[in-house]
């Protein structure tokens, strides 16, 4: 058994400034241990699980977005990312999971195989319970597949890689988003192609840093995330991601099914907006690693509700009350409930420094 250590590429972890190059430092030190011929290293919402930004691609060109998301959110898929969510492991190979049989997997059927991939390791990368990040690492045929060493290394570095991702989540001094211009919307059909799209979803669009996305003949490309989030659309009520703006703030990411008489799908419609602070709060509370309880006083205080309020709906004492409020200072940096609400729910994250997909080859 070999015995890698994840300490060189832990460092790499906490050293990275944002998202983007937190896959990239990882990356090149990764395939140091566990090497690999193409890989797709994706942010999640914790709040959905749904692919947002940023993407790194690495030797896999364009093309198969389509059919890989397909496998992912459509088909009855072997190690599907949401199972991994919720499992002792989050890590797992294809070929060790199918008994060395991969043509079980319609990934392996409709996105490996016409690459001459024959083995994929993937890996959620979580930590609180929530998904923040996710990894798939490709193999070509006649390579060896992937061992019981490669699972465990990957394993190891879930929670660390997962804390990084949450710590960018967290709220710099930055105005929330406004509203001018309604929402945006574009709409599907059910094999995910772009049939309509209003001005407004363009400037939105325009306004996540820049993607590599599906060309569509409106002249823009459909980033990753939205493609995503239009195919979960058909099976999930929740299709929901919240992206970082190139201007700081928050967007909402929408997708909900458009059905005819008799119940058929006909297509999905996606709507993008400026995100409200409640749309976010999931999100910047797992950010500053609130526990449930701190959670519900934060909501609470936020609601403006005294500390005997507050006690008396969570039938607490005063005393434990102003000890969790205590702690929810100290864990988010402020000295008041009035800067608690404001760094929380008013003032979003720092601006989105890196490109969202990237796609590298070498």
């Amino acid at each position: 058994m070999r015995t890698s250590s994840p300490h060189e590429l832990i460092s790499a972890v906490t050293a990275a400034p944002d998202a983007i190059s937190l896959f990239r430092r990882t990356s090149t030190r990764l395939r140091r241990h566990v090497p690999f011929d193409a890989a797709l290293w994706r942010a999640t919402d914790p709040v959905t699980g749904l692919t947002t930004a940023p993407v790194l691609v690495e030797n896999l060109s364009e093309g198969g977005c389509a059919a890989y998301w397909e496998c992912e959110l459509l088909e009855e898929n072997v190690n599907l990312f949401r199972d991994l969510s919720r499992a002792a492991v989050p890590v797992a190979g294809l070929r060790a999971s199918t008994g060395d049989r991969p043509r079980m997997s319609a990934l392996y059927q409709k996105f490996m195989r016409p690459r001459n991939l024959e083995d994929e390791l993937r890996a959620v990368f979580r930590v609180g319970g929530r998904p923040w990040g996710m990894l798939s690492l490709f193999r070509e045929r006649g390579r060896r597949p992937f061992d019981d060493d490669d699972t465990l290394l990957l394993s190891r570095l879930s929670g660390p890689l997962a804390q990084r991702l949450r710590s960018y989540a967290q709220p710099a001094a930055l105005p929330v988003a406004g509203n001018a211009g309604g929402p945006g919307l574009l709409v599907f059909d059910t094999d995910a192609a772009l049939t309509s799209i209003n001005a407004r979803a363009r400037q939105l669009l325009a306004e996540m840093p820049p993607s590599a996305g599906l060309p569509t003949p409106f002249g823009i490309d459909v980033p990753a995330w939205i493609l995503s989030t239009a195919l979960s659309a058909q099976t999930s009520a929740d299709a929901r991601i919240r992206v970082r703006s190139r201007t700081g703030g928050w967007l909402i990411c929408h997708g909900t099914c458009l059905r005819d008489p008799d119940g058929r799908i006909t297509s999905t419609a996606m709507v993008i907006e400026p995100a409200k602070a409640s749309e976010i709060a999931a999100l910047v509370i797992a950010a500053y690693e609130l526990s449930p309880r701190e959670a519900d006083i934060t909501r609470l205080i936020a609601g403006g509700l005294a500390t005997r309020d507050i006690a008396d709906r969570l039938h607490l004492s005063p005393h434990t009350v102003r000890d969790h409020v205590k702690t929810i200072f100290d864990k988010v940096g402020v000295t008041s409930r009035g800067e608690l609400v404001a760094k929380l729910f008013v003032e979003y994250t720092e601006p989105a420094t890196a490109e969202n997909t990237v796609r590298v080859f070498g």
